[in-house]
């Protein structure tokens, strides 16, 4: 196997990683992230909180594994693109264009995925 079968998995670790942590964080953090949600207009911040971590938690384990990488991968980089037009759209602001940014970024390399697929190393391949 040449040394560069690692790069999708450690691709996927270094993209899905992320996506986890943050909405484990939305779990011990419902009323700062409901705030958080409403402070921006999005209506029904509850239903936002739990659609956030099904997508951050669920996806983030199915890219960390390979499963179902390709659509997932769809899935997330819409959901990040969303949430970068929602939450980060002050330009005026340096924080807020860095992390909006970050965002394109993180959807750039998920539609690489989307395309490409999870690689060798990951349950996708077994099938």
């Amino acid at each position: 196997m040449k040394s560069t079968a690692y790069l999708p998995l450690l691709g996927r670790i270094l993209i899905g990683l992320p996506f986890l942590m943050s909405g484990i964080g939305k779990i011990a953090a419902y009323g700062a992230t409901t705030a958080y949600i409403a402070s921006v207009g999005l209506p029904m911040a509850p239903v936002g909180w739990a659609v956030a971590i099904l997508v951050e938690v669920g996806g983030g384990l199915c890219l960390l594994a390979g499963f179902r990488a390709q659509p997932v991968a769809l899935c997330l980089s819409g959901f990040t693109l969303i949430a970068a037009i929602c939450f980060h759209h002050n330009f005026g602001d340096q924080n807020q264009m860095i992390h909006f940014l970050k965002d394109v970024m993180i959807a750039g390399g998920l539609l690489q995925i989307a395309h490409f697929g999870a690689g060798r190393l990951s349950l996708d391949s077994r099938r």
